[in-house]
Order: structure tokens, then sequence, then C-alpha cells
């Protein structure tokens, strides 16, 4: 009921914005993209409402504010994909014999970006991490779990592929759910190990967003939004991520089954 409400509720928001043409800025269009953000979220309070109760919304808005975890766990939320980056970055400099191109956005922005962007992750993460993946481990694990929620969580975006000005636009979605699905086993990883706390996945969400231009690896173009044309950084950074996630579901074995 959660994924179908929240796919009904984003995509009858996301959908009218492609099919007519609104450039953006746009007031409408702004409205209604950032109301396809927060139905995860808005969907997830409103079934714990009405399953749980007002008590069950309060536990789950205060997982939200459970900070005192480690400072390892903030690190790893706001480094890894830095990490990541910079993995892809030498590997492409070994394998092309060139560095890659890098963004123009200048480096000390994106701390304050991430800052920012951050409470905005959880108008996602109250859904994914916060009401699905709890259900979703318990019932298949975390591993399985995590894996299923990335390939959903992906899908989720694809009207995203067909709106002009989408950071997405006509790029792979065969690479981007690749990529996604093991972006969501690190974050299940880490949601986990920050004592299933909201805020470090609302963290690593605003880290994943902020950082993608340092390295653009989207296709000037555009391609073909089902098919394999992609930049050889996507790859790469498909590659990379999946090296680490299999790490995470490897530490995952077991795990949230009982939970």
């Amino acid at each position: 009921m959660f994924f179908l409400d929240t796919f009904a509720v984003t995509w009858l928001c996301w959908i009218p914005i492609v099919i007519v043409p609104i450039p953006a800025p746009n007031f409408f269009r702004g409205v209604l993209l950032f109301a396809g953000i927060f139905a995860p979220s808005l969907v997830a309070l409103s079934l714990t409402a009405r399953i749980e109760g007002e008590s069950g919304v309060r536990a789950l808005w205060a997982r939200m504010f459970r900070w005192e975890v480690g400072a390892r766990w903030y690190l790893f939320a706001v480094g890894y994909t830095l990490t990541v980056k910079l993995l892809v970055t030498l590997v492409y400099r070994i394998a092309w014999g060139a560095w890659p191109r890098f963004g123009t956005v200048p480096l000390y922005i994106i701390p304050f970006a991430i800052l920012i962007s951050t409470p905005v992750q959880s108008g996602e993460e109250i859904g994914w991490r916060g009401y699905a993946l709890p259900r979703m481990a318990a019932r298949f694990g975390l591993a399985r779990g995590s894996i299923l929620l990335g390939a959903i969580w992906a899908c989720w975006h694809l009207p995203l592929f067909y709106l002009p000005g989408s950071d997405t636009y006509h790029q792979s979605f065969i690479v981007y759910i690749t990529q996604v699905t093991a972006i969501s086993v690190a974050m299940g990883w880490l949601w986990e190990r920050s004592g299933r706390s909201l805020l470090l996945p609302m963290l690593m969400h605003a880290a994943v967003n902020n950082t993608q231009g340092i390295i653009p690896s989207a296709v000037p173009n555009g391609t073909k939004v089902f098919g394999l044309s992609a930049s050889p950084l996507s790859w790469v950074g498909a590659a990379v991520l999946w090296i680490f996630a299999a790490y995470f579901l490897a530490c995952m074995r077991g795990t949230g089954e009982t939970s």
C-alpha cells in the first residue's frame, strides 16, 4: 500500500509537467515537483497515523532527530560519495590516460548546500528509510531489503528522465538504477549502524545529491532512457559503488529479519 500510494501521488504530480512543457523556473511546475518529492514521507506519515496512531507518528518523526551517534557515521554520510568520486577519477586517469572533466561549481559551496538540503531529504527519507526499510528488513533481511528498496526507489524517479531541465533528463535509466541500488545498500548499512537514525540517511542523501557536479558524468546530448549508452564515468562509478556495496552486503548478512 505504501509503494502504490507513493507512486500514485508522485507520478500524478510529475507526469502532468512532463506532458505539458512548462519551462523552468515556473511556480506551478515547482509546486508539483516538490509535492512529488515529499510524497513518500506524507504517505508514510498518513499510513502510520492510521495504523499506529499519534504515538507511531511521534516515534517515526523522532527518528529524524536521533543525532547522538558516533562521529565516524557523520563522516561516512558526508564523505562516502566524495570517496567514490575520487576513486572513479583515479580509475579514469589510469584507464584513459587523462583526467575527467571537472565541474565548475566552487567546492566551498558544497558543504553549505549539503547543510541546507539535508532537511529537505526528510521528504523522501521518512518514507524510504523510516517506513519502508524497517518492514522490508524484517521480512527479507536488511541486505535483500536494501537492494529491493533501491530498485523501487530508482523506478520512482522515472518520470524525471523525461522532464526537461532535470538532472536525469534523457540519461540512461539502466545505469541510474544500477547506481541507485548500490547507494541504497550503503544507506541501509549506515541506517542500521547509526541505530536506525533518519538524520544520517538524510545527510548522506544530501551529500549524494550535492556532490554529483564535482565530476559530471551525464551525456551532454542525452540518450535513450532505456539504452545502455552512457559516459565511461557513469559505468566506472557504478562498478566502484558495487564494490563497496558487496562489502556492505556481506556485513548485513543475517541482519534485520527479526528487527
